[in-house]
């Protein structure tokens, strides 16, 4: 029996984001069962609505929606990855909510299959960070929505972070000891995702404007940043193992190629007592939005 292979979307999500660590999944999802219930609590969500949930996922936004929804409603899963979007139905299916969902292929930036005015609420869970044209992208969610719709966004703000987190240290500790080889990683990483990358070209206010010139009035957004020491306890060999997003090799696969066996051993030497005496820190940022179409088309 052949084995299907993911595309990079959903083996991220539903396998590298964590590394195939239980305990790691089982964080992730505390933390974002709250940014779902913030997420759609800032759109208003409400029986009958009509939900277009961009970047569906695995469906974090979009079921929780149905649960909104009632039976009277309905939620479009809308997502570039068709392996999710089959993940998300076979959910759908076994939870017996599949006649209230719709599965739609398609990029944010092209919502051309949804018609003018079509849906009374758009959701999006970091979802912009992966798009080019963000611009666009929101120009097509004020297009979808009916008059008086609501926006709801949550996005990561990783302008914020990166420099200090990946430049001349890694989770706040300083790699000057090991600079030589710290280099080398860092090369590999930019060479991925450099600050072009649509992940890092843009900010809270980026963000703010986008939706201002789109149309949407009535913009309001929560931006949060912080540096501190991790909320959980970091582990080595669990760190290591996690992808960060879906465009990048974990730190174990980066060391793998650009380094000697030699050097790795010196890198790992160098950082993994640091990390485990508790000397890492996080720079993190996140901002909701939320807004409404005006009463015009």
């Amino acid at each position: 029996m052949t084995t299907k292979v993911l595309d990079v979307w959903a083996q991220w999500l539903l396998h590298r984001r964590h590394g195939g660590d239980a305990e790691l999944l089982r964080r992730q999802l505390e933390y974002l069962g709250p940014v779902r219930d913030r997420v759609l609590d800032n759109a208003e969500v409400a029986a009958g609505d009509v939900v277009l949930d961009v970047g569906a996922g695995d469906g974090l936004i979009a079921f929780g929606a149905l649960e909104r929804v009632g039976p009277s409603g309905h939620v479009i899963f809308s997502d570039v990855s068709q392996d999710l979007l089959d993940h998300a139905r076979s959910l759908a299916e076994s939870a017996g909510v599949l006649e209230r969902c719709d599965f739609l292929r398609a990029s944010a930036e092209d919502l051309s299959l949804v018609g003018n005015g079509q849906v009374n609420v758009v959701t999006t869970r970091s979802v912009l960070i992966y798009v080019p044209q963000k611009g666009p992208a929101i120009r097509e969610f004020h297009r979808v929505l009916k008059p008086h719709g609501r926006l709801s966004i949550f996005e990561p703000i990783n302008r914020f972070g990166h420099a200090r987190s990946f430049g001349a240290a890694f989770f706040g500790m300083e790699v000057t000891p090991v600079a030589d080889i710290w280099r080398k990683l860092r090369a590999l990483y930019d060479r991925l995702q450099p600050a072009s990358d649509p992940m890092l070209n843009f900010d809270e206010r980026d963000l703010f404007s986008y939706v201002e010139d789109a149309g949407f009035r009535e913009v309001r957004m929560e931006y949060h940043a912080e540096v501190a020491s991790p909320r959980e306890e970091l582990v080595w060999e669990k760190l290591i193992r996690g992808a960060g997003n879906p465009k990048i090799p974990s730190l174990e696969q980066a060391m793998a190629e650009v380094l000697t066996a030699d050097e790795r051993e010196r890198l790992v030497g160098y950082l993994r007592p640091l990390l485990e005496s508790g000397a890492a820190t996080t720079r993190t940022a996140t901002a909701y939005l939320w807004a409404r179409k005006t009463g015009v088309r």
